[in-house]
């Protein structure tokens, strides 16, 4: 029985829940506070720089700013559409949470509104085309004498790049990775650079994050692009397009130096006899570095 005589009643004090919810949202709140600071205190300054750049790694190539605008545009005009369809959908679940058993007015036919939502997509996408051509454009350009041109061979499953420059009187020089020995693209600081891309087998994709581009590898077609490397280091490579069983193990590695540098390695290619050209492997069976398939 319960203090004022009701049997099976017990009393509480007045206030208690209502009381209990809002310590119970503080210490919520509390709680994600003090998880977002270790999280960012524990981030190293690379990681806080990749995610002022939204998840792309650091540009070194001249066609960085052209993607990166691009790329960051993207995100905030989703990121505006985005917050005006919240808004609306809490803005209704709020004004309009009471229950009514009268049916709301009806707002079919209602011109401007049928105006406005057929006409905003239209406008957002055609915003989307006009920027997405015109960086398209910039990236896309090529120039008509660049200052050097590497074949690009893609083949199951490695990578074969011909540098079409003259050395010690050889026309070219090329090398090719395996399976055990990923390849090494070598390429001069702040000098344009024309790609041939080639396959003698299947679909392949050239892909070097940091450069900001990426193009298909098609056999019977030569895709061609140009760009300027703009800081030396060491960057990866890598095929993105699945292209068969070793796909995971076709990567590559890229050696941005100082011409100096380039034109030496260029002539320790041409003294180990690797001259002229290479073009991949000798049919879609073989398997650089496994043994399978190769005479």
């Amino acid at each position: 029985m319960g203090s004022n005589g009701t049997p099976g009643v017990e009393e509480r004090p007045a206030g208690s829940a209502g009381a209990t919810r809002p310590a119970k949202r503080r210490l919520l709140v509390g709680a994600a506070v003090v998880l977002g600071t270790l999280l960012l205190t524990g981030c190293s300054s690379a990681t806080t720089e990749q995610w002022k750049r939204l998840g792309l790694p650091e540009g070194a190539s001249d066609r960085t700013e052209a993607i990166r605008s691009l790329w960051i545009g993207a995100w905030i005009a989703a990121l505006i559409i985005g917050v005006m369809v919240w808004g609306l959908i809490l803005w209704v679940s709020v004004r309009y949470r009471k229950r009514n058993d009268e049916a709301p007015r009806q707002v079919r036919y209602n011109l401007p509104l049928e105006v406005l939502y057929t006409l905003a997509p239209f406008a957002i996408i055609g915003v989307l085309f006009f920027y997405t051509v015109e960086h398209g454009n910039q990236v896309t350009k090529m120039s008509a004498s660049p200052q050097h041109t590497v074949n690009v061979v893609g083949q199951q499953w490695q990578w074969t790049f011909n540098y079409k420059e003259t050395v010690d009187g050889q026309e070219g020089v090329w090398e090719t990775g395996t399976l055990d020995k990923p390849a090494t693209l070598w390429l001069p600081v702040n000098e344009s650079v024309h790609f041939d891309l080639t396959s003698p087998d299947v679909i392949h994709s050239f892909w070097v994050p940091s450069f900001y581009f990426k193009l298909d590898v098609i056999p019977g077609r030569t895709n061609k692009f140009e760009l300027t490397p703009t800081k030396t280091g060491t960057f990866a490579g890598k095929c993105a397009e699945l292209c068969g069983l070793y796909h995971s193990r076709m990567i590559f590695t890229v050696k941005v130096v100082e011409r100096a540098e380039y034109d030496a390695h260029l002539k320790e290619l041409a003294a180990k006899g690797q001259t002229g050209a290479a073009t991949g492997g000798a049919d879609s069976t073989t398997i650089p570095g496994t043994g399978e398939g190769e005479k």
